[in-house]
């Protein structure tokens, strides 16, 4: 799992975007492994839901619970659900194994996804990219628990062809809150802000938009 500057031969990184002269100097790319840190992020989760699912069942199947047979039917239940919440990286492993990386190059921003949906978006072709953040929290009763800052890319055109030039990212177009533009999602790793920082100053800072704060989402424990 690495993500930062990487060494890549200029035909690798140069050919998802349209021919171009090559500059004299080309910093090399600055790469995040998206897929490498959700297969860690999966395993970890899938594991600590997995053991707190075969502690309850086993506390509800051998009477260890306190309350009488309702409150061991509930812990029980509870138990199955998070012994499920376990399996779903296994279930879904397939997909969450996929190698996805996120590129900055001196040629641009593109979404190495070989499985899924790649796509490339040269500088010349954007106006804007900026990060958007929205923390996430979990309420209880009447308390709440801070939880992830949830990560995305924004990519804004710089012209009313670009949408037709990309037909491959028009799953992205206008995703969630974003207007008149284009929203990465890259899960709920904060460490990737500082890594685009570096990118966008290294290779395009006269387009690059900073951070920007929305707020909170919020879900039921």
């Amino acid at each position: 799992m690495m993500y930062g500057p990487q060494q890549q031969p200029p035909q690798q990184f140069n050919a998802p975007y349209p021919p171009q002269q090559p500059p004299a100097f080309a910093p090399p790319p600055v790469v995040i492994d998206v897929g490498g840190d959700a297969k860690v992020k999966a395993l970890i989760g899938g594991s600590v839901a997995g053991a707190i699912g075969l502690m309850a069942v086993f506390s509800a199947l051998t009477g260890q619970t306190t309350g009488g047979a309702g409150s061991a039917v509930a812990v029980l239940v509870l138990g199955l659900i998070f012994l499920f919440i376990g399996l779903l990286p296994i279930i879904t492993w397939r997909k969450l194994s996929r190698p996805r990386k996120l590129v900055f190059d001196v040629y641009g921003v593109r979404w190495d996804d070989p499985q899924g949906r790649p796509w490339a978006a040269p500088w010349a072709e954007l106006s804007g990219v900026g990060i958007s953040r929205t923390q996430q929290r979990r309420v209880k009763l009447a308390d709440y628990i801070m939880r992830k800052t949830m990560v995305r890319l924004d990519l804004f055109p710089a012209d009313p062809g670009f949408r037709a030039r990309h037909p491959d990212m028009e799953h992205l177009w206008e995703f969630h809150t974003v207007k008149n533009g284009y929203r990465l999602p890259l899960g709920s790793n904060p460490k990737y802000i500082p890594v685009i920082e570096h990118a966008m100053r290294q290779y395009r800072p006269a387009v690059y938009l900073g951070i920007r704060d929305e707020g909170f989402m919020v879900g039921l424990v």
